[in-house]
């Protein structure tokens, strides 16, 4: 299957979609026409190699990461690799748990560096990387469940707008119900971070942090029994999750949240929310989150 790229010129600003087996994102560039034509062709021919380019530093990119496993040679491997290192401190992470993030960032990257943009974004899947000039800013929508497949889309609970001020350049979500496997037992957090990289690695290992281990209303199977080639290999990952107590579900999102706290002191992340079972709980550092009627969203998730 070749990469492909679609013009969406329905209501509001031209979006882009590019698809490359499992790489679909969804591009949105502003400025002047001349800009965003120069920012979305050069997004399409960077685009026709992002997925080869990556599957053949593969060997690489799903090994754990440690001192003894060499860098890859790919940028977005690279930026993979470098998003997941300051979390190896937590134990068992290889840079695929940043993959969704960092090419979201590198595609931002190609857009802006192509042409002047007044304000633009690339979300993959629900990992966003944004970029924004001067009083520039950006309405996304915060989820908490991501797309099912007998759902239309994400479930969201308000809406965030992130200024040009602001240190938040990238967000994303994991949990258990998203497309990426979870060792955790969260329906969704997300992350705000400083690159899309960083909110995507971080999300990985705080929604690993959501848990009650060895709980009999959880479901659990080693990863390669669902996908063969996971670079989770044996390691339990999350396939369900049952009726769980008011206190049960206060422990498991309190474990979480105290790693959320830790790695924002830390400067790791700007904040995260966490969501578990209609429950939600939030960093202290969580920029002011609205909640509409009805959540206007710049981009599809």
């Amino acid at each position: 299957m070749r990469a492909t790229a679609r013009l969406m010129t329905g209501s509001g600003t031209p979006r882009l979609h590019l698809q490359d087996g499992p790489i679909d994102l969804i591009l949105l560039a502003e400025g002047t026409a001349h800009a965003v034509d120069t920012a979305y062709h050069a997004a399409v021919r960077a685009f026709a190699t992002v997925l080869d380019r990556l599957c053949a530093e593969l060997p690489l990119v799903r090994a754990p990461v440690t001192s003894n496993v060499p860098w890859p040679v790919d940028p977005i491997a690279c930026r993979m690799r470098a998003a997941v290192s300051p979390f190896t401190r937590f134990g068992f992470i290889t840079p695929m748990a940043a993959v969704a993030g960092a090419v979201a960032e590198t595609m931002l990257a190609i857009m802006t560096e192509a042409a002047p943009l007044s304000r633009a974004c690339v979300n993959n899947g629900g990992d966003i990387a944004v970029h924004l000039g001067p009083r520039q800013s950006l309405t996304v929508g915060m989820v908490s469940r991501p797309k099912l497949p007998e759902r239309n889309g994400p479930d969201f609970f308000g809406n965030l707008t992130i200024d040009h001020a602001d240190t938040i350049r990238g967000i994303a979500t994991s949990g258990w119900r998203g497309r990426s496997f979870s060792r955790g037992i969260a329906d969704a957090v997300t992350v705000l971070a400083v690159t899309a990289a960083a909110a995507d690695a971080a999300a990985t290992v705080i929604a690993n942090a959501v848990d009650l281990p060895a709980h009999p209303n959880i479901l659990r199977r080693p990863a390669s029994t669902i996908q063969p080639d996971s670079d989770l290999g044996e390691i339990l990952v999350t396939c369900g999750v049952g009726r769980l107590s008011s206190r049960e579900i206060d422990e498991a999102l309190a474990c979480g949240l105290c790693l959320a706290e830790r790695l924002a002191a830390e400067g790791e992340i700007v904040a995260a929310a966490l969501h578990l079972s209609g429950r939600s709980v939030a960093t202290s550092m969580l920029p002011a989150v609205s909640i509409p009627r009805r959540i206007a969203r710049l981009v599809d998730a």
